[in-house]
This record gives structure tokens, sequence and C-alpha cells, in this order.
């Protein structure tokens, strides 16, 4: 017995609003609260394949932001983005494991961890360190 117009509509609707575990690649987030008693922050991480990591933090103007990723795969880095900006402050992969600036707006930023696509591509994994400071 065909599927009446209302099930097969209902069927057509639940695939189209799931996806399968298997299509997304897997992104680990984490707010990163940077406070005067607390200015930095350590984390230890994994990620394998396509997989990223991103430590979300808030800073202001005139601040000095520090990120360093130390990691066991030569293609593992980071990228730092800044809220509502199509260009990356920072890549990792020209510009290495290491970042120190002062911010240039008060705002959301970004710290991104990832393979490079040669890496991602076979599935490589990365062991990893990362330590993120915000001076005055």
């Amino acid at each position: 017995m065909p599927p009446t117009p209302i099930r097969a509509s209902l069927l057509l609707a639940a695939l189209l609003l799931t996806s399968p575990a298997w299509s997304a690649d897997p992104v680990h987030k984490e707010k990163v609260e940077l406070t005067a008693e607390a200015p930095t922050h350590s984390v230890k991480g994994k990620i394998k394949g396509y997989g990223t990591a991103e430590y979300t933090l808030t800073g202001k103007a005139g601040q000095t932001l520090r990120v360093q990723l130390k990691t066991n795969q030569p293609s593992n880095y980071f990228n730092l983005r800044q809220a509502g900006k199509d260009e990356a402050l920072f890549i990792g992969s020209s510009g290495g494991n290491s970042y120190q600036a002062k911010l240039p707006a008060d705002g959301e930023y970004t710290v991104q961890v990832y393979l490079m696509r040669n890496a991602a591509r076979r599935n490589a994994a990365a062991s990893y360190s990362l330590d993120i400071g915000l001076r005055n």
C-alpha cells in the first residue's frame, strides 16, 4: 500500500530536518572566562580529522591577548577571529603557534584549533595544550 500524501510529506520533512551524525564534523565549543583574578586559561584537548575546538572569550580594546599552542602534530594550528569580521586576526598556518597583540576593539574573540587539510583528509589526530591569557 503506497504512503498517503500526508505520511509522505511528514517523512520528507523528517529527513530534511534531521542530519545524520556522520555528516557533521565535531566542533568542541567552550566559553573562556578571563578576569583580573584569573587572567589565564589552560586547556588540554584532542581533535581528529576535520574536527575543531573553539574557545571564545570577551576582551576590551587595548588589552593584550596571548595564545600559545603546543601540539604533537605538525599540521595542528589555531586561528583567531573577532566576532563580526570576515578575516581572521591571526592565521596559525602562516603565523605559527604563538600569538600576542593588543585587541583592536571590545567584543568577542574565538580561538579555533584545527588540523590542516593534509592531515584532516588522513583523519589524523592531534593532542594539544592551549594557553590563553588576557592582560590590561
